[in-house]
């Protein structure tokens, strides 16, 4: 039968190991906070630019495409 006695160091070592992914944790976030979001922020808006650029040359063929057919007579029918 376990003793209080054996269970201590078991107790002790899940309590360090607990206190060192509390550490761990705190250092991703601060890096995440501190290294990713203003790269994601800057890299964020320029992508949306790239895509409004995108967007824009989309409308432009659409508003092309449909100024070409309503001008051009439909085909005659057999």
């Amino acid at each position: 039968m376990a003793t209080g006695d054996s269970k201590r160091p078991w107790e002790q070592q899940l309590k360090d190991a607990a206190a060192h992914l509390e550490t761990d944790l705190k250092n991703v976030v601060k890096y995440i906070n501190d290294q990713v979001v203003p790269d994601v922020r800057q890299n964020g808006s320029d992508a949306l630019r790239a895509a409004a650029t995108e967007l824009h040359k989309l409308a432009q063929r659409l508003d092309d495409h449909a100024r070409r057919t309503a001008t051009t007579p439909p085909p005659p029918k057999p």
